[in-house]
């Protein structure tokens, strides 16, 4: 009788284990004074983090153009990718922050004009907020930053220009910025006429990731760890190879991925499990 009580009490706690899942809020939001309005953010919360009092890591997951705070909700399924590879012992229990970009203005970056500074309502507005918010640990190696797409060139970005903040960076289809100086001019002239030259000039330096792997110091080559995936039939390929190229050529240890695949939901999911199992690596001291 013991022994069929002892297998029975094994069998519920398995199973109890095995049903425990995160959580997704997707419609939380905090106040900004630097965009003048109420941002909203999706957050994953990992499996133990209602019963546990700890703190855990932080990974930053940037949606594409056309999708807000909810896409790696609602079509990346990060509620489910994230839980099986946490049971599974592929990636360490983490936090997921999903902000937005879409409303008000399309992007993750400073407008040019200097009237919509979203990279610093980013950094001084959403990253202080969620890590005093939850129990996320506020240090380097314990924050990585992923993205598709649009995202993925704010993965590319924001790791290229505070390296001292993420441990590793997963830009994935990632729009990699102009490729050249004049490739910046006609993107900027677009909606800026009157653009002057030293502006192109300074935009083009600082949201190229080809110009900003070019003009990197020796010193922080090795500073973040890079995943860097792109399907074989993406639009974007060509900067994504160029940018692997450039980073060979300056001796920058990365990781560089092509798969079969396009510019889609299909791909990206088979992507995030990848990610989740990198940005672990980097929390857990690899």
């Amino acid at each position: 009788m013991k022994r069929i009580t002892f297998t029975l009490l094994a069998c519920f706690c398995a199973a109890t284990l095995f049903a425990q899942t995160g959580k997704v809020l997707d419609n939380v939001s905090l106040p900004s004074k630097l965009l003048k309005s109420e941002r909203k953010f999706a957050i994953y919360l990992p499996p133990d983090y209602a019963t546990s009092e700890r703190s855990y890591p932080v990974l930053y997951l940037l949606h594409g153009a056309g999708d807000n705070h909810t896409g790696w909700v609602q079509f990346g399924e990060v509620l489910n990718i994230a839980d099986k590879a946490i049971r599974e012992g592929t990636a360490t229990p983490m936090i997921i922050v999903m902000p937005d970009a879409d409303t008000g203005r399309r992007g993750y970056f400073n407008d040019v004009k200097g009237d919509w500074p979203y990279e610093d309502f980013f950094f001084q507005e959403l990253m202080p907020f969620v890590e005093k918010k939850y129990r996320i640990k506020g240090e380097k190696r314990y924050r990585a930053i992923a993205g598709l797409s649009m995202g993925g060139g704010g993965s590319f970005m924001y790791a290229l220009h505070h390296p001292e903040l993420f441990s590793s960076a997963c830009p994935l289809s990632a729009s990699t910025g102009p490729i050249t100086l004049e490739d910046a001019k006609k993107n900027l002239l677009r909606n800026n006429p009157d653009v002057q030259d030293t502006v192109v000039a300074n935009y083009y330096s600082r949201h190229s990731a080809l110009a900003l792997v070019n003009n990197m110091p020796d010193a922080q080559k090795k500073a973040v760890r890079w995943f860097i995936d792109c399907g074989d039939d993406d639009f974007l390929f060509e900067g994504n190879s160029l940018v692997h190229i450039a980073m060979r050529k300056k001796e920058i240890p990365h990781e560089f991925r092509i798969r079969d695949g396009a510019h889609n939901w299909t791909y990206w999911r088979q992507s995030l499990p990848v990610v989740l199992e990198f940005v672990s690596q980097a929390f857990h001291q690899y």
